[in-house]
């Protein structure tokens, strides 16, 4: 493809992966707007299923090494490439700094994967663009010194909350190698790095927003069962609050019959399934695991409310803007979920969605009376989806991206 366009390369931690369909999207968006990618992933993919908009990603896609030992020739490579040339010792330096702080095997593995990239990377590249502030940028700002080219970053929610303030902020620091400019999809995000910046302009709010061409238009109308079914999707991790969830589940009075059906993979299933069983609700819970797409697209029509009790875990991680909430939204699913990070952002509570203390006591109260109401369904899905269609879409986002890469590397 054609373009006049920089030539970017993207370092991801892992490609593909189901639970980054904002990313999937984000890429895909960029090489049909014009440009020219390669991808550079730090992780080779775990996952058994690929979403359609995967494949349609005509980027090469190149895997680091995972682990340095796997691949000891390679990483050798990439280290002698380097020792005579000043950038790779002024690299080496800020290297040695962070890992002053974080002495971790994870530190140096970063470095040898900076080395291999800066080796590997064709000499045509204009600018490397990562995806996630923590592992993904820092590979990619080594790299980028060690080749004196600029660099810039996309920032989400676990490498905003988790990260040390001082590696944010040498991130975003001119005077320390620091990104041309980060992009983040929230606003709490984006004033919290600003604060970091050694220039507000350097962060961006651009929300990932959704591409509806990807998705078929809502259900006119909606199952009239009476029974009720629950539907939530995400990883089985502490801030997503399916603990609470399914504590939440055995508070529900006897006479409301309901289902409660789980989408997404993770680390702590067999916990939630053992305290399905103890509080005895086990038999109304269907437990989907990983999903591609259009599966997921399909129980969104078939369900009646989206739950997703996010919560802030007890090392700071918590959700962004999850794009999962505006996907139900698309198919027009009444959305329960909490005001954590983001979220309002998107839902204003009692008039796109319901907001609830992630208590099991308040959603267990919150899911009976949308349960119970259809009517009351209704009016929120239908505001949830104008406030989609009129603020939320991918177009706009892209844009700003276009025109932030086009600047970076036009200044380089």
């Amino acid at each position: 493809m054609t373009s006049e366009r920089p030539k970017v390369a993207v370092v991801v931690k892992g490609w593909p992966r189901l639970s980054e369909t904002f990313i999937a999207q984000e890429i895909v968006a960029l090489e049909e707007t014009g440009y020219d990618l390669s991808m550079w992933s730090l992780r080779f993919p775990t996952d058994k299923k690929r979403h359609p908009l995967h494949e349609r990603l005509q980027a090469p896609v190149h895997y680091l090494p995972e682990y340095l030992h796997q691949e000891p020739l390679r990483v050798l490579k990439g280290v002698l490439a380097g020792l005579f040339k000043p950038r790779f010792w002024t690299a080496v330096g800020a290297w040695l700094k962070d890992l002053s702080r974080d002495l971790t095997r994870n530190r140096v593995r970063r470095f040898g994967q900076a080395c291999v990239l800066a080796r590997e990377l064709p000499d045509d590249i204009d600018l490397l663009y990562a995806h996630f502030m923590h592992t993904p940028a820092s590979v990619t700002r080594y790299a980028a010194i060690m080749r004196d080219m600029p660099w810039s970053v996309s920032a989400h929610a676990k490498d905003i909350w988790t990260s040390p303030d001082w590696e944010k902020r040498e991130k975003l620091q001119e005077s320390t190698y620091g990104a041309a400019f980060l992009a983040t999809c929230t606003k709490v995000g984006a004033d919290h790095l600003a604060e970091l910046a050694d220039r507000p302009d350097r962060v961006e709010l651009v929300y990932h927003g959704l591409d509806l061409t990807r998705f078929p238009e809502p259900p006119i109308q909606r199952r009239e069962e009476d029974s009720v079914r629950f539907l939530s999707v995400g990883r089985l991790v502490e801030k997503k609050g399916f603990d609470r969830l399914i504590s939440a589940l055995a508070l529900l009075p006897n006479d409301l019959d309901w289902h409660w059906e789980h989408i997404g993979g993770g680390g702590d299933g067999s916990l939630l399934k053992v305290q399905a069983e103890t509080l005895g609700v086990a038999d109304r819970i269907t437990w989907r695991g990983a999903c591609d797409q259009p599966e997921v697209i399909e129980a969104m029509r078939q369900s009646d409310v989206f739950v997703l009790p996010s919560r802030i875990a007890e090392d700071g991680d918590r959700d962004g803007l999850p794009n999962v909430l505006m996907e139900a939204a698309s198919q027009k699913l009444c959305l329960l979920s909490t005001p954590v990070s983001a979220i309002p952002e998107f839902i204003t509570d009692g008039e796109h969605g319901v907001l609830s203390s992630d208590a099991p006591e308040a959603l267990a109260a919150a899911m009976e009376r949308l349960a119970r109401d259809a009517g009351l369904r209704e009016r929120l899905t239908e505001a949830a989806y104008g406030r989609l269609t009129a603020h939320f879409l991918m177009q706009p986002g892209i844009a700003q991206l276009d025109a932030r890469l086009q600047a970076a590397a036009a200044k380089a």
